[in-house]
């Protein structure tokens, strides 16, 4: 496959806590699991991981985590996972990220809250709900 607008973009990122990024991003957020994978960390280098996603979205979320050695996540509050709705953001939305442990901030940089959302998810990055739409065409 060529490098061009189909490929798919993967964005991996650690995670403290698999089961509260779960709630976070599919019980919060609405995506859906695409592939899990667990493991003790009884074999070196193993890593548990959870990728979530839409099915037919050419992106997804991998979430990782080494049980034997784990890297805390560090974000900055430029690391934003930007999501754009081409619409106001449901307050029923915002609330329910909150009830899966997310937390609404103010965004560091004022054009989000302009436009947009900024909820941290549980291990810190900003996810921004935008109000705008986007193409790249």
């Amino acid at each position: 496959m060529p490098l061009d607008a189909a490929a798919h973009l993967r964005v991996a990122r650690p995670s403290l806590d698999l089961a509260a990024a779960e709630r976070f991003w599919v019980s919060g957020l609405g995506l859906d699991v695409l592939h899990r994978h667990t493991t003790d960390g009884s074999s070196p280098g193993e890593h548990s991981l959870l990728m979530v996603g839409w099915p037919a979205a050419p992106w997804h979320l991998e979430l990782v985590h080494d049980p034997a050695d784990p890297v805390e996540p560090r974000p900055t509050p430029e690391d934003l996972l930007v999501i754009y709705l081409g619409e106001p953001v449901p307050d029923p939305l915002v609330a329910r990220l909150a009830r899966h442990g997310g937390r609404r901030v103010p965004a560091h940089n004022p054009y989000w809250d302009t436009w947009g959302v900024t909820v941290l998810d549980p291990d810190g990055y900003p996810l921004v709900l935008s109000t705008r739409g986007w193409s790249n065409a």
